[in-house]
């Protein structure tokens, strides 16, 4: 009897790989294949899949940018993207699929509840995105990163946290050195689409830091490549130690060494911190559709683990404050990643796989499920 086959169909941003990405190392260890479903901008983010991960690449479009061109050819493509995909698994028929959000994902799931396969959305953020709430209704089953997660009319949905990738599972908890007076380590991590706010605010906020702060300060800073020059040219021009790059491979490892991270409230980064657990000061992307990235921050910010800023009070001086007040207490710091590590969900990817199990068919999932935590 050939293994059972997982169809991931995730993409357009690394928020929607990385769970992706986890939940495939799950499976894999399970003994399934596993073949990832995306569009060629999503195959850019695939590159920290396991090899044993077959990445299909399908047309797909989003009618929401793109110009009237664009909008007008956006169906097309999806219908191409689909009938490829139903093609697809005709031939190698899986045992479920699951959509990550992103329009990317929309062939494999369309494609798959036209063939009543079985299907599972997982949504990362407290607000579903535009794609997830279209076949919120169609699927069987649709779990939950954060909770609570507003649901649309009818679905319900199960809480099994955000998966992380292996390389944040192997720092899990690990040990925290506090800030005092000896090389310390802030890291500033944006995303894809929120990180010019911060290479705009950030430097200037460590620059006015106290001089005691600041001679033991290194910057890891995590910057779009259009600011990536004149992000590391000012802190060249202050003296000030810094890494600025537009991606950090290593960024379990980083976030491990740092005493304080500053970060967009994305749904992946911010289950990255709380599996590590590390304090830090949360950035809600304003622009992010429904609010949700203020919605993936209430956990930590609800733990005592981290300080939220909003874009409209965030200047130099806010961020400043907020850096010194975790730097200058190492008790206060050190309950921070503490708190964080509290809020973590290390067996996402388990519960997650044991989700999809059950609605494959193909194992009875003993545990007990709950709508909340």
């Amino acid at each position: 009897m050939s293994a059972p086959l997982a169809i991931l169909a995730a993409g357009g941003t690394g928020g929607h790989m990385f769970p992706a990405q986890a939940l495939a190392e799950e499976l894999l260890a399970r003994g399934w294949r596993v073949k990832l479903s995306t569009d060629a901008r999503g195959a850019r983010y695939a590159g920290g899949f396991p090899d044993a991960v077959e990445i299909e690449v399908v047309p797909s479009a989003t009618t929401a940018r793109g110009g009237l061109k664009g909008k007008l050819a956006a169906p097309f493509k999806i219908l191409a993207g689909a009938w490829r995909a139903r093609a697809s698994m005709k031939r190698d028929r899986p045992a479920i699929v699951v959509g990550f959000g992103g329009y990317p994902s929309i062939p494999a799931l369309l494609a798959a509840t036209r063939l009543k396969l079985p299907t599972l959305i997982h949504e990362q953020n407290g607000v579903p995105g535009r794609v997830n709430r279209l076949f919120a209704s169609r699927v069987d089953g649709f779990a939950c990163g954060v909770w609570p997660t507003d649901l649309p009319d009818g679905v319900e949905g199960y809480f099994t946290g955000n998966p992380v990738r292996s390389a944040v599972l192997a720092r899990a908890g690990a040990g925290y050195i506090p800030p005092g007076d000896y090389p310390m380590a802030l890291l500033v991590i944006g995303g894809s689409q929120g990180a010019r706010i911060l290479s705009d605010v950030v430097p200037g906020a460590v620059a006015s830091l106290p001089e005691d702060l600041l001679r033991n300060l290194r910057v890891e800073h995590q910057a779009r490549g259009e600011d990536e020059e004149r992000v590391r040219a000012f802190y060249d021009q202050h003296g000030i130690s810094a890494e600025v790059a537009p991606f950090f491979e290593d960024i379990a490892r980083r976030i491990s060494e740092a005493q304080l991270v500053i970060s967009r409230a994305g749904a992946s980064s911010v289950a990255d911190l709380a599996i590590i657990g590390r304090p830090s000061i949360l950035v809600p992307f304003a622009a992010a559709a429904g609010d949700h990235q203020t919605a993936n921050a209430r956990a930590l910010s609800g733990a005592d683990a981290a300080i939220v800023i909003p874009e409209s009070k965030l200047t130099e001086a806010t961020l400043a404050d907020a850096i010194e007040t975790i730097l200058s207490q190492p008790d206060a710091a050190q309950r921070m990643a503490r708190s964080a590590q509290g809020v973590g969900r290390p067996e996402a990817a388990q519960d997650l796989a044991d989700l999809a199990t059950q609605i494959a068919g193909l194992d009875i999932y003993s545990d007990e499920r709950a709508e909340q935590p």
